[in-house]
Protein backbone atom coordinates (compact mmCIF):
# COMPACT_ATOMS: atom_id res chain seq x y z
CA UNK A 1 0.00 0.00 0.00
CA UNK A 2 1.23 3.83 -0.85
CA UNK A 3 1.76 5.88 1.74
CA UNK A 4 1.70 10.04 1.34
CA UNK A 5 5.25 10.68 0.29
CA UNK A 6 8.11 12.25 2.90
CA UNK A 7 7.71 15.49 0.80
CA UNK A 8 4.44 15.43 1.16
CA UNK A 9 4.24 14.70 4.65
CA UNK A 10 7.10 17.91 5.33
CA UNK A 11 4.50 20.00 3.70
CA UNK A 12 1.34 18.61 5.67
CA UNK A 13 3.35 19.21 9.16
CA UNK A 14 3.87 22.76 7.99
CA UNK A 15 0.55 23.25 7.14
CA UNK A 16 -0.74 21.86 10.47
CA UNK A 17 1.31 24.11 12.00
CA UNK A 18 -0.69 27.18 11.51
CA UNK A 19 -1.33 29.09 14.49
CA UNK A 20 -4.75 27.73 16.09
CA UNK A 21 -8.17 29.18 15.97
CA UNK A 22 -10.28 30.37 19.53
CA UNK A 23 -13.01 28.09 18.80
CA UNK A 24 -10.86 25.18 17.32
CA UNK A 25 -9.21 22.25 19.18
CA UNK A 26 -5.27 23.03 19.65
CA UNK A 27 -3.42 22.25 16.01
CA UNK A 28 -6.05 23.41 13.79
CA UNK A 29 -6.32 26.25 11.63
CA UNK A 30 -8.95 28.90 12.22
CA UNK A 31 -11.28 29.23 9.75
CA UNK A 32 -10.49 32.94 8.68
CA UNK A 33 -7.01 32.30 8.95
CA UNK A 34 -6.03 33.19 5.24
CA UNK A 35 -2.46 32.35 5.70
CA UNK A 36 -3.11 28.39 7.28
CA UNK A 37 -5.52 27.82 4.04
CA UNK A 38 -2.95 29.82 1.66
CA UNK A 39 -0.75 26.81 2.93
CA UNK A 40 -3.20 24.01 2.21
CA UNK A 41 -4.33 24.86 -0.53
CA UNK A 42 -0.53 24.88 -1.84
CA UNK A 43 -1.19 20.94 -1.27
CA UNK A 44 -3.48 21.10 -4.22
CA UNK A 45 -3.28 21.58 -8.17
CA UNK A 46 -3.72 25.08 -8.60
CA UNK A 47 -7.24 26.50 -10.31
CA UNK A 48 -7.06 27.95 -13.52
CA UNK A 49 -8.72 31.39 -14.38
CA UNK A 50 -12.31 30.41 -13.93
CA UNK A 51 -13.42 31.05 -10.85
CA UNK A 52 -14.52 27.64 -9.82
CA UNK A 53 -17.83 27.21 -7.24
CA UNK A 54 -18.62 23.70 -7.90
CA UNK A 55 -16.93 21.36 -6.10
CA UNK A 56 -19.90 19.29 -5.05
CA UNK A 57 -19.67 16.63 -8.06
CA UNK A 58 -16.32 15.25 -6.85
CA UNK A 59 -13.56 16.62 -4.82
CA UNK A 60 -9.99 17.11 -5.94
CA UNK A 61 -6.48 14.29 -4.62
CA UNK A 62 -3.98 16.28 -2.34
CA UNK A 63 -0.92 16.45 -4.61
CA UNK A 64 0.45 13.38 -2.28
CA UNK A 65 -2.74 11.48 -2.26
CA UNK A 66 -2.68 12.10 -6.55
CA UNK A 67 1.22 10.69 -5.94
CA UNK A 68 -0.31 7.54 -4.39
CA UNK A 69 -2.59 6.85 -6.64
CA UNK A 70 -0.14 7.67 -9.61
CA UNK A 71 1.82 4.57 -8.36
CA UNK A 72 -0.90 2.70 -7.87
CA UNK A 73 -2.07 3.26 -11.76
CA UNK A 74 1.20 2.29 -12.38
CA UNK A 75 1.64 -0.85 -10.47
CA UNK A 76 -1.95 -2.41 -12.18
CA UNK A 77 -1.05 -1.51 -15.31
CA UNK A 78 2.64 -3.17 -15.26
CA UNK A 79 1.30 -6.14 -12.94
CA UNK A 80 -1.89 -6.66 -14.12
CA UNK A 81 -3.43 -10.08 -12.57
CA UNK A 82 0.20 -10.84 -11.00
CA UNK A 83 -1.13 -8.13 -8.71
CA UNK A 84 -4.94 -8.99 -9.08
CA UNK A 85 -4.91 -12.20 -8.35
CA UNK A 86 -2.28 -12.49 -5.43
CA UNK A 87 -1.40 -9.57 -2.96
CA UNK A 88 -3.76 -7.51 -3.84
CA UNK A 89 -6.47 -8.93 -1.81
CA UNK A 90 -4.57 -8.25 1.60
CA UNK A 91 -4.24 -4.63 0.61
CA UNK A 92 -8.12 -4.52 -0.20
CA UNK A 93 -8.49 -5.96 3.42
CA UNK A 94 -6.37 -3.19 4.78
CA UNK A 95 -8.38 -0.71 2.56
CA UNK A 96 -11.80 -2.09 4.31
CA UNK A 97 -10.34 -2.19 7.53
CA UNK A 98 -9.44 1.46 7.36
CA UNK A 99 -12.72 2.96 5.34
CA UNK A 100 -14.49 0.91 8.36
CA UNK A 101 -12.04 2.98 10.78
CA UNK A 102 -12.93 6.28 9.45
CA UNK A 103 -16.72 5.07 9.37
CA UNK A 104 -16.82 4.33 12.88
CA UNK A 105 -18.10 0.26 12.51
CA UNK A 106 -16.59 -2.79 11.66
CA UNK A 107 -14.87 -4.21 8.53
CA UNK A 108 -17.98 -6.80 7.77
CA UNK A 109 -20.47 -4.70 7.91
CA UNK A 110 -19.45 -2.73 4.72
CA UNK A 111 -19.52 -2.93 1.41
CA UNK A 112 -17.63 -0.95 -1.91
CA UNK A 113 -19.15 0.66 -4.92
CA UNK A 114 -17.94 2.86 -7.35
CA UNK A 115 -20.19 6.00 -6.40
CA UNK A 116 -23.63 6.47 -3.83
CA UNK A 117 -26.17 6.39 -6.93
CA UNK A 118 -24.60 2.59 -7.19
CA UNK A 119 -25.26 1.53 -3.97
CA UNK A 120 -28.67 3.09 -3.37
CA UNK A 121 -29.80 1.87 -6.66
CA UNK A 122 -29.46 -1.83 -5.48
CA UNK A 123 -30.15 -1.22 -1.94
CA UNK A 124 -33.60 0.41 -2.61
CA UNK A 125 -34.30 -2.18 -5.24
CA UNK A 126 -33.78 -5.17 -3.11
CA UNK A 127 -35.01 -4.34 -0.06
CA UNK A 128 -37.26 -7.80 1.57
CA UNK A 129 -39.62 -5.58 3.94
CA UNK A 130 -41.53 -4.17 1.45
CA UNK A 131 -44.62 -6.14 0.35
CA UNK A 132 -48.21 -5.60 -1.78
CA UNK A 133 -50.09 -2.65 -0.17
CA UNK A 134 -47.25 -1.50 2.16
CA UNK A 135 -46.00 1.99 1.90
CA UNK A 136 -42.77 3.91 0.82
CA UNK A 137 -41.77 7.50 1.94
CA UNK A 138 -38.75 9.93 0.29
CA UNK A 139 -38.79 13.51 -0.03
CA UNK A 140 -38.42 15.86 -3.06
CA UNK A 141 -34.47 16.61 -1.64
CA UNK A 142 -33.43 13.46 -2.07
CA UNK A 143 -30.88 12.07 -4.63
CA UNK A 144 -32.67 12.40 -7.92
CA UNK A 145 -31.48 8.84 -9.31
CA UNK A 146 -33.23 7.57 -6.67
CA UNK A 147 -36.73 8.68 -6.54
CA UNK A 148 -36.61 6.62 -9.61
CA UNK A 149 -35.55 3.49 -7.32
CA UNK A 150 -38.12 4.12 -5.14
CA UNK A 151 -40.57 4.25 -7.81
CA UNK A 152 -39.44 1.15 -9.14
CA UNK A 153 -39.37 -0.47 -5.98
CA UNK A 154 -43.29 0.44 -5.14
CA UNK A 155 -43.81 -0.91 -8.86
CA UNK A 156 -42.62 -4.40 -8.28
CA UNK A 157 -43.80 -4.53 -4.75
CA UNK A 158 -47.27 -3.26 -5.29
CA UNK A 159 -46.84 -0.67 -2.36
CA UNK A 160 -47.74 2.51 -2.39
CA UNK A 161 -45.22 5.29 -3.19
CA UNK A 162 -45.40 8.40 -0.86
CA UNK A 163 -43.48 11.79 -1.77
CA UNK A 164 -43.11 14.55 0.60
CA UNK A 165 -41.89 18.03 -0.72
CA UNK A 166 -39.65 19.26 2.23
CA UNK A 167 -40.60 23.63 3.20
CA UNK A 168 -39.47 25.93 0.82
CA UNK A 169 -37.39 27.44 3.77
CA UNK A 170 -36.04 24.51 5.65
CA UNK A 171 -35.14 24.96 9.33
CA UNK A 172 -34.65 21.54 11.93
CA UNK A 173 -38.03 21.85 13.40
CA UNK A 174 -39.84 21.90 9.86
CA UNK A 175 -38.00 19.41 8.34
CA UNK A 176 -38.75 17.03 11.47
CA UNK A 177 -42.16 17.71 11.67
CA UNK A 178 -42.88 17.47 8.16
CA UNK A 179 -41.86 13.85 8.49
CA UNK A 180 -43.49 13.02 11.47
CA UNK A 181 -46.73 14.30 9.88
CA UNK A 182 -45.74 12.37 7.19
CA UNK A 183 -44.84 9.09 9.27
CA UNK A 184 -48.16 9.52 11.12
CA UNK A 185 -50.12 9.82 8.14
CA UNK A 186 -48.89 6.80 6.14
CA UNK A 187 -50.04 3.35 7.86
CA UNK A 188 -48.32 0.06 6.72
CA UNK A 189 -44.79 2.41 6.22
CA UNK A 190 -42.20 -0.37 6.10
CA UNK A 191 -39.01 1.91 4.03
CA UNK A 192 -37.82 5.24 4.66
CA UNK A 193 -35.10 6.86 2.56
CA UNK A 194 -33.43 10.18 3.88
CA UNK A 195 -30.64 12.47 2.68
CA UNK A 196 -28.53 13.88 5.04
CA UNK A 197 -27.01 16.75 3.56
CA UNK A 198 -29.38 17.39 0.56
CA UNK A 199 -27.30 18.13 -2.83
CA UNK A 200 -30.19 20.49 -4.38
CA UNK A 201 -30.64 23.10 -1.66
CA UNK A 202 -27.50 22.00 1.09
CA UNK A 203 -30.15 21.71 3.70
CA UNK A 204 -28.50 19.47 6.17
CA UNK A 205 -31.60 17.20 7.54
CA UNK A 206 -31.92 16.45 11.02
CA UNK A 207 -31.55 12.60 10.32
CA UNK A 208 -31.54 10.71 13.63
CA UNK A 209 -34.70 12.49 14.60
CA UNK A 210 -36.38 11.36 11.51
CA UNK A 211 -34.98 7.86 11.99
CA UNK A 212 -36.10 7.28 15.24
CA UNK A 213 -39.15 8.31 14.66
CA UNK A 214 -39.57 6.06 11.30
CA UNK A 215 -38.52 3.10 12.85
CA UNK A 216 -40.41 3.36 15.89
CA UNK A 217 -43.15 3.17 13.18
CA UNK A 218 -41.52 -0.53 12.21
CA UNK A 219 -40.24 0.98 9.03
CA UNK A 220 -36.53 0.42 7.79
CA UNK A 221 -34.33 3.34 7.08
CA UNK A 222 -31.56 3.85 4.72
CA UNK A 223 -29.75 6.88 4.25
CA UNK A 224 -27.65 8.65 2.20
CA UNK A 225 -25.34 10.76 3.89
CA UNK A 226 -23.27 11.00 0.09
CA UNK A 227 -22.72 14.64 0.61
CA UNK A 228 -21.79 14.85 4.51
CA UNK A 229 -19.35 12.18 5.49
CA UNK A 230 -16.06 13.40 5.82
CA UNK A 231 -17.83 17.13 6.23
CA UNK A 232 -19.26 17.02 8.82
CA UNK A 233 -18.27 14.89 12.22
CA UNK A 234 -20.24 11.86 12.79
CA UNK A 235 -19.47 8.12 12.81
CA UNK A 236 -22.22 6.12 10.38
CA UNK A 237 -24.00 4.58 13.54
CA UNK A 238 -24.34 7.88 14.73
CA UNK A 239 -27.57 8.16 12.34
CA UNK A 240 -29.34 4.92 13.76
CA UNK A 241 -30.30 3.93 10.90
CA UNK A 242 -30.25 0.20 9.00
CA UNK A 243 -27.95 1.24 6.26
CA UNK A 244 -25.83 3.78 5.04
CA UNK A 245 -24.72 5.21 1.68
CA UNK A 246 -21.38 7.57 1.00
CA UNK A 247 -19.10 8.68 -0.63
CA UNK A 248 -15.30 8.99 -0.78
CA UNK A 249 -14.57 10.63 -3.98
CA UNK A 250 -16.16 13.86 -2.59
CA UNK A 251 -15.11 15.26 1.14
CA UNK A 252 -12.79 12.36 1.50
CA UNK A 253 -10.49 13.29 -1.43
CA UNK A 254 -9.67 10.27 -2.54
CA UNK A 255 -10.17 9.36 -6.17
CA UNK A 256 -13.31 9.62 -8.54
CA UNK A 257 -14.73 5.91 -8.44
CA UNK A 258 -14.55 4.26 -4.78
CA UNK A 259 -17.86 5.04 -2.33
CA UNK A 260 -19.19 2.89 0.37
CA UNK A 261 -22.07 1.28 2.11
CA UNK A 262 -22.98 0.06 5.49
CA UNK A 263 -25.64 -2.59 6.53
CA UNK A 264 -26.28 -2.71 10.18
CA UNK A 265 -25.45 -6.08 12.12
CA UNK A 266 -28.61 -8.32 12.24
CA UNK A 267 -30.35 -5.84 9.24
CA UNK A 268 -28.60 -8.05 6.44
CA UNK A 269 -31.66 -9.89 5.50
CA UNK A 270 -33.64 -6.81 4.65
CA UNK A 271 -31.79 -6.43 1.80
CA UNK A 272 -31.59 -9.24 -0.68
CA UNK A 273 -27.77 -10.07 -2.56
CA UNK A 274 -27.16 -9.05 -5.91
CA UNK A 275 -28.64 -11.13 -8.81
CA UNK A 276 -24.83 -12.40 -9.27
CA UNK A 277 -24.91 -13.18 -5.58
CA UNK A 278 -27.52 -15.84 -5.09
CA UNK A 279 -25.97 -18.42 -2.90
CA UNK A 280 -24.59 -15.10 -0.26
CA UNK A 281 -24.92 -15.33 3.55
CA UNK A 282 -28.04 -12.81 4.31
CA UNK A 283 -25.22 -11.17 6.19
CA UNK A 284 -23.07 -10.22 3.66
CA UNK A 285 -22.48 -7.12 2.70
CA UNK A 286 -20.89 -6.84 -0.14
CA UNK A 287 -22.88 -9.45 -1.97
CA UNK A 288 -25.28 -6.60 -1.70
CA UNK A 289 -23.70 -5.29 -4.95
CA UNK A 290 -21.90 -7.31 -7.31
CA UNK A 291 -18.61 -5.62 -8.33
CA UNK A 292 -17.12 -7.34 -11.04
CA UNK A 293 -13.68 -6.33 -12.62
CA UNK A 294 -13.43 -2.74 -12.25
CA UNK A 295 -10.37 0.36 -11.47
CA UNK A 296 -9.00 -1.16 -8.39
CA UNK A 297 -6.79 2.09 -8.16
CA UNK A 298 -9.09 4.58 -6.67
CA UNK A 299 -10.01 2.04 -3.92
CA UNK A 300 -6.29 1.66 -2.87
CA UNK A 301 -5.76 4.76 -2.15
CA UNK A 302 -8.31 5.25 0.03
CA UNK A 303 -5.55 4.73 2.72
CA UNK A 304 -3.85 7.68 1.66
CA UNK A 305 -6.57 10.38 1.45
CA UNK A 306 -8.02 9.09 4.85
CA UNK A 307 -4.55 9.55 5.94
CA UNK A 308 -3.74 12.67 4.56
CA UNK A 309 -7.33 13.91 5.91
CA UNK A 310 -6.26 12.73 9.24
CA UNK A 311 -2.98 14.28 9.43
CA UNK A 312 -3.95 17.67 7.85
CA UNK A 313 -7.72 18.32 7.83
CA UNK A 314 -9.65 17.36 10.60
CA UNK A 315 -13.61 17.38 9.64
CA UNK A 316 -14.08 19.95 12.31
CA UNK A 317 -11.62 22.30 10.82
CA UNK A 318 -13.01 21.81 7.14
CA UNK A 319 -16.69 21.68 8.88
CA UNK A 320 -15.84 25.21 9.91
CA UNK A 321 -13.56 26.50 6.92
CA UNK A 322 -16.19 25.23 4.39
CA UNK A 323 -19.33 27.21 6.75
CA UNK A 324 -17.09 30.30 6.81
CA UNK A 325 -16.42 30.55 3.15
CA UNK A 326 -19.84 29.93 2.46
CA UNK A 327 -20.99 32.35 4.76
CA UNK A 328 -18.76 35.08 2.94
CA UNK A 329 -20.91 34.95 -0.21
CA UNK A 330 -24.40 34.62 1.01
CA UNK A 331 -24.41 36.58 3.84
CA UNK A 332 -23.92 39.87 1.48
CA UNK A 333 -26.64 38.55 -0.53
CA UNK A 334 -29.23 37.46 1.37
CA UNK A 335 -32.27 40.66 1.79
CA UNK A 336 -31.25 41.27 -2.06
CA UNK A 337 -34.29 42.26 -4.02
CA UNK A 338 -35.17 38.79 -6.47
CA UNK A 339 -32.81 36.53 -4.89
CA UNK A 340 -33.61 33.49 -2.48
CA UNK A 341 -31.19 32.11 -0.62
CA UNK A 342 -32.61 28.65 -0.21
CA UNK A 343 -30.73 27.53 3.48
CA UNK A 344 -31.06 29.62 6.56
CA UNK A 345 -28.21 30.61 8.78
CA UNK A 346 -28.24 28.07 11.50
CA UNK A 347 -24.61 25.90 11.29
CA UNK A 348 -26.85 22.89 12.17
CA UNK A 349 -28.32 22.76 8.85
CA UNK A 350 -25.46 23.45 6.41
CA UNK A 351 -22.04 22.82 5.35
CA UNK A 352 -20.60 23.73 1.76
CA UNK A 353 -23.41 23.85 -0.07
CA UNK A 354 -25.83 26.50 -0.43
CA UNK A 355 -28.43 27.35 -3.28
CA UNK A 356 -30.14 30.41 -4.64
CA UNK A 357 -32.59 31.26 -7.37
CA UNK A 358 -33.66 33.84 -9.00
CA UNK A 359 -37.11 35.23 -8.93
CA UNK A 360 -39.12 33.98 -11.30
CA UNK A 361 -36.07 31.83 -12.56
CA UNK A 362 -38.13 28.17 -11.64
CA UNK A 363 -37.27 25.87 -14.97
CA UNK A 364 -34.37 23.93 -15.57
CA UNK A 365 -33.70 26.15 -19.13
CA UNK A 366 -33.76 29.22 -16.72
CA UNK A 367 -31.05 27.70 -14.02
CA UNK A 368 -28.69 26.46 -16.86
CA UNK A 369 -29.01 30.09 -18.70
CA UNK A 370 -27.86 31.58 -15.26
CA UNK A 371 -24.89 29.25 -14.72
CA UNK A 372 -23.85 29.53 -18.27
CA UNK A 373 -24.23 33.19 -17.50
CA UNK A 374 -22.07 33.56 -14.33
CA UNK A 375 -19.55 31.43 -16.21
CA UNK A 376 -19.73 33.28 -19.69
CA UNK A 377 -19.88 36.80 -18.05
CA UNK A 378 -18.42 36.90 -14.66
CA UNK A 379 -15.54 33.78 -15.25
CA UNK A 380 -17.85 32.11 -12.39
CA UNK A 381 -18.88 27.96 -12.50
CA UNK A 382 -21.96 26.85 -10.97
CA UNK A 383 -24.26 24.23 -11.88
CA UNK A 384 -28.27 23.79 -12.11
CA UNK A 385 -29.93 21.54 -9.90
CA UNK A 386 -33.74 20.14 -10.37
CA UNK A 387 -35.96 18.10 -8.77
CA UNK A 388 -37.40 20.36 -5.86
CA UNK A 389 -40.88 21.02 -5.74
CA UNK A 390 -40.66 24.37 -6.17
CA UNK A 391 -38.70 24.51 -9.37
CA UNK A 392 -34.92 24.39 -10.37
CA UNK A 393 -31.95 26.47 -8.45
CA UNK A 394 -28.39 27.11 -9.12
CA UNK A 395 -25.84 25.61 -6.44
CA UNK A 396 -22.74 26.99 -4.53
CA UNK A 397 -20.31 24.59 -3.45
CA UNK A 398 -16.39 25.75 -2.03
CA UNK A 399 -13.54 23.69 -1.63
CA UNK A 400 -10.95 23.76 1.11
CA UNK A 401 -8.74 25.80 -1.12
CA UNK A 402 -11.18 28.50 -2.22
CA UNK A 403 -10.34 31.63 -1.51
CA UNK A 404 -12.32 34.84 0.29
CA UNK A 405 -12.09 36.83 -3.24
CA UNK A 406 -13.67 33.66 -4.96
CA UNK A 407 -16.16 34.18 -2.64
CA UNK A 408 -16.56 38.30 -3.28
CA UNK A 409 -16.65 37.60 -6.90
CA UNK A 410 -19.75 35.85 -6.91
CA UNK A 411 -21.30 37.99 -4.76
CA UNK A 412 -20.06 40.86 -7.42
CA UNK A 413 -21.89 38.77 -9.90
CA UNK A 414 -24.98 38.27 -8.33
CA UNK A 415 -25.31 42.17 -7.52
CA UNK A 416 -25.26 42.95 -11.11
CA UNK A 417 -27.04 40.05 -12.59
CA UNK A 418 -29.84 39.46 -10.05
CA UNK A 419 -31.51 42.96 -10.53
CA UNK A 420 -31.46 42.68 -14.47
CA UNK A 421 -32.93 39.79 -15.02
CA UNK A 422 -35.44 39.09 -11.48
CA UNK A 423 -39.18 39.00 -12.72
Amino acid sequence: MMDVTRRGALMLAGAAAVPVGAALPAGMIAPDDEAGWARIAALYPQMGPVTQLEHGYWGNMALPVAEAHRAILARLNRDTSLYARRAMRKDQEVVKARAAQAMGVQPEEIGFCRNAAEALQALITQVQVVGEGDAILWSDSDYDTSHNAMRSLAKSRRARPVMINLPRAPTRDNVIAAYAAAIKATPKLKFVLLTHGTHKSGMVVPVAEIAALARAAGAMVLVDCAQSFRMRPFTIPDFGADAVVLNFHKWTGAPVGVAGFWIRPGAGPMIAPAAAEPDAKPDDVQAKLHQGTLDYAPQLTLPAALDFQDRVLPVPMKLARLQHLRNLWVKPLRGLSGLEIMVGDDPATFGAITSFRIAGHNSTADNIAITDRLLADYGVNTVHRTGLADGACVRVTPALFTTPDDCVKLVAALKDLVPKIAR
